[in-house]
Order: C-alpha cells, then structure tokens, then sequence
C-alpha cells in the first residue's frame, strides 16, 4: 500500500539541509526498493525549499514512519512536521512529470 510522507521545514534550515544533501540522496537511493516518489517541496517562486514529500510502498505505518526516520533530514532536525497518510493510486501518469 501506498503512504504519502508530508514534511514541513522548520525555519532557516537551508544549510542544515546542504550540509546533508548528499547522505540524504545516499538514502534514497538505498530506498529505492520501496520508494515510488520523492522530492522537495518549494517556495511558490521556486528558489526555497520548504519541505519535502515521499510516496513510498509499505505494508504499515511503521515501515513508513521508519523510513522517514532513517532519512538524514529526519534526523538531523530540518524538518518542523511529519504528516504520515495512507493513500490509494487513484491515477498514474508519470510521463506527465517528464520536464518537470
């Protein structure tokens, strides 16, 4: 089943987010098993991340709670909130977000 993992930013967290970037990445592709979406969430002009949104494929919500716990960005406090909801696939297009 699929669970959508909504994280909000706390404030001023670009370098906390920079100088994790990379095992954050490192840990996503380590996921890639269960993860279907990932990516961070912006600013309307594009120019801040203010969180971040997976969509992973887990059997619980502690799979999925684990995941986010073991991201970088989890642990190293960038995020203000996490918002774990489980989800049905209503519709998949993913050539939709080709150029994106």
């Amino acid at each position: 089943m699929l669970w959508a993992i909504s994280c909000t930013d706390k404030p001023n967290t670009a370098a906390a987010r920079m100088a994790v970037l990379q095992t954050h990445r490192d840990f996503l592709q380590s996921q890639k098993g269960i993860l279907v979406l990932a990516g961070a969430t912006q600013s309307d002009d594009g120019a801040t991340a203010i969180g971040s949104l997976f969509i992973v494929n887990v059997k619980t919500r502690a799979e999925a709670k684990s995941f986010s716990d073991g991201d970088p960005f989890t642990q190293t406090g960038v995020f203000a909130n996490i918002t774990i909801t489980r989800m049905n696939k209503g519709q998949w297009n993913p050539a939709a977000a080709d150029g994106a």
